[in-house]
């Protein structure tokens, strides 16, 4: 596979549309096989919004389990996966599963949540959010990176757990999913890479510079070289037929510019990207279909 300077990862449909598994598995394998790097998934369980109808996406790791199966070069990994979602030791058995099924190309991303709804509807607790991530980070990262734990906390417990059999060395890669002071300092002791939504950066790579410095300070604060830290960063491109990717965040899409234009412009801003430090780019296509993805791996040679 040639040299990129910059990773180019594809996230698949959430709500834009209802979208069923024949499609889901043509697109993963079409970004597969036209030489992208990574292949995401958003993890969340229902959407209501004031103006139209709900929705929601498939569940997270049994699709993740299925595109691990059915492809054989690209990444795969949530973008985020809430740990309030899950029993913490259980995600970690998961995620050693599916790093196992796709063979050691597993990513990790971890988060907290935070649309309520999707929180009582499924009847997670909403309250001391960051506290429940930490206790669970601490069950995550522990059982993956070192295989045993011995855990009694406020909010979970662990008791004498191990994961048998155990994952590859060191587990699949940590990713977290924020830019909050707190969780930066809780996860980037033992994460290998920082991800942050296209909205925080208002899509450009100019708003990369402030948030990488955040990152650099809680990596200092904790200990960690800062160029341990991957850097990957959303970013959302209009290709023909896109008329707005419908979101369960609405609240940014009123200013948010697409990236968008011939292949040429679309490949110097993504060489912008890697240029502004960051090592991964996940595509937030508009319209998310196979041919925006065909149309979209055009910038790919541009790259190399």
């Amino acid at each position: 596979m040639m040299t990129r300077p910059i990773r180019i990862g594809v996230q698949l449909p959430e709500v834009e549309r209802e979208v069923r598994w024949p499609e889901l598995l043509d697109m993963a394998r079409a970004i597969d096989d036209l030489g992208f790097d990574g292949l995401w998934v958003g993890e969340h369980l229902l959407y209501r919004w004031p103006d139209r109808e709900p929705r929601g996406p498939w569940e997270a790791w049994t699709l993740m389990a299925a595109l691990a199966a059915a492809t054989t070069t690209v990444t795969i990994g949530p973008l985020v996966a809430c740990t309030s979602f899950h029993n913490p030791a259980m995600l970690a058995k998961q995620a050693a599963t599916i790093d196992e099924i796709a063979g050691g190309r597993f990513v990790l991303g971890l988060g907290a949540g935070w649309s309520e709804t999707e929180f009582r509807a499924f009847g997670f607790p909403f309250d001391h959010r960051v506290d429940r991530f930490e206790e669970a980070f601490t069950i995550i990262r522990t059982l993956l990176q070192e295989g045993a734990i011995d855990f009694d906390g406020r909010y979970y417990q662990a008791r004498d757990c191990e994961l048998l059999p155990r994952p590859r060395p060191g587990g699949p890669p940590l990713l977290i999913g924020s830019n909050g002071p707190r969780m930066l300092r809780i996860a980037l002791s033992h994460a290998h890479a920082w991800n942050t939504w296209y909205a925080d950066t208002n899509n450009t790579p100019a708003g990369v510079a402030p948030l990488r410095a955040v990152v650099d300070d809680a990596c200092r604060d904790v200990g960690r070289d800062p160029a341990a830290i991957k850097r990957t960063v959303a970013v959302q491109v209009r290709l023909p037929g896109g008329r707005g990717r419908t979101m369960g965040d609405t609240t940014t899409t009123d200013r948010i510019v697409p990236l968008e234009g011939p292949p040429e412009r679309m490949a110097d801003e993504l060489q912008a990207y890697a240029e502004a430090g960051v090592d991964e780019v996940q595509a937030v296509l508009d319209p998310i279909d196979r041919p925006s993805i065909e149309r979209f791996a055009e910038v790919l040679p541009l790259l190399g």
